[in-house]
């Protein structure tokens, strides 16, 4: 938004004609992100501290978590805080595709928030029940999911199959029903996989620098028919948030690193969780998130496992706990180490998903 006053200046002062190109706003927006988290990050943790909203542990978690008892949470207004101050300086808010993915971020950062508040000032480990979690997180999904089929015009319906060059399955009015369950399922994934310090903000931040480049290709006219890819025009200012998401995420890793001084808590982890399920929907690109997201898949498929043999056994455990990076911190592996090999493990998935744009 700031920009655009900064780029009507272009007649006076020619070199502003910079500021019309989206790579270069995307690199300051994710400058700005960085920076935001950088200079605000500081005081917020330290406020988090005063008004002792603290990590709670529940009794059935791993012993070694306890020592992180009380370590300031729901940092992740954080990242939101960035993104926002990032996009309304180098992004268009009024762009249709932005502006879904900025409500679905505060949506479901809401509801992370109030169960953030549940257990940090009620004392409820347990927070925000699921009978009430879960339904509200399909009802806000369903809601974005709507906008998206309204704004995305002719091919709202249609597939794009990874690897395939000419199959577009149409689900017609049920893709609102499928790009539901993606973004209900992203947010939860990247809950379930925020058990470690900066676990889950690394893949996040891959997965959305691998957006960033999608959105740019799918809103580049040439790039999208070169690649056979749809085109939306629209998207193409999702590159610039996406930039600022990863500026935002690694912002935050400043202070989430092992040790953590700062957690993101629910409060962050379902409001990106719910904008990288919203960008990879509204860039037709939904189906490439199980790649690049592969770490997020594997976490969530550790606890559908453990949870289906556990009551299928009558009490018996495929994993000594789940998601999975419990279990390798049960099998005495230093919680770093496990960090570093999940982020490595992520990179991979994600040039796996970036080689499908060539490998049709």
């Amino acid at each position: 938004m700031l920009w655009e006053l900064i780029y009507s200046a272009k007649s006076i002062f020619s070199p502003l004609n910079v500021f019309k190109y989206i790579t270069f706003r995307s690199t300051y927006a994710l400058v700005t992100a960085l920076i935001v988290s950088l200079i605000i990050g500081p005081w917020l943790i330290e406020k988090l501290r005063i008004l002792k909203f603290g990590q709670t542990i529940k009794e059935y978690g791993p012993q070694r978590h306890f020592e992180k008892k009380g370590t300031p949470t729901m940092g992740g207004v954080l990242i939101v805080i960035s993104v926002l101050v990032a996009v309304l300086m180098w992004g268009t808010i009024y762009n249709v595709f932005v502006f879904i993915t900025l409500l679905s971020m505060l949506l479901f950062g809401f509801i992370g928030f109030v169960d953030d508040y549940i257990k940090v000032v009620k004392k409820d480990p347990d927070g925000l029940r699921a009978r009430v979690k879960f339904p509200l997180q399909l009802l806000f999904a369903l809601f974005i999911s709507t906008l998206i089929y309204t704004a995305s015009g002719k091919n709202a319906g249609i597939l794009q199959v990874p690897f395939f060059k000419k199959m577009y399955p149409d689900l017609g009015i049920f893709y609102i029903v499928f790009s539901t369950l993606v973004i209900t399922a992203t947010t939860n994934a990247v809950n379930l996989t925020d058990g470690l310090d900066g676990l889950a903000i690394v893949p996040f931040a891959l997965c959305m620098a691998a957006y960033s480049l999608i959105s740019y290709l799918v809103g580049h006219s040439k790039f999208a028919s070169y690649l056979q890819i749809f085109h939306f025009p629209q998207s193409a200012e999702l590159t610039v948030l996406c930039a600022a998401f990863v500026g935002a995420a690694i912002g935050f890793l400043w202070f989430n690193a092992h040790p953590a001084e700062v957690f993101m808590g629910d409060t962050g982890s379902l409001a990106i969780g719910a904008a990288l399920g919203t960008v990879a929907v509204l860039t037709k690109h939904e189906l490439l998130l199980p790649i690049f997201g592969g770490i997020f898949v594997i976490e969530t498929l550790s606890v559908v496992i453990q949870v289906g043999y556990f009551k299928l056994t009558g009490g018996k455990r495929v994993f000594k706990m789940a998601p999975l990076h419990h279990h390798f911190e049960q099998e005495g592996i230093p919680e770093s180490k496990i960090i570093i090999r999940f982020w490595i493990i992520s990179f991979m998935f994600m040039l796996i998903g970036l080689s499908t744009l060539k490998i049709r």
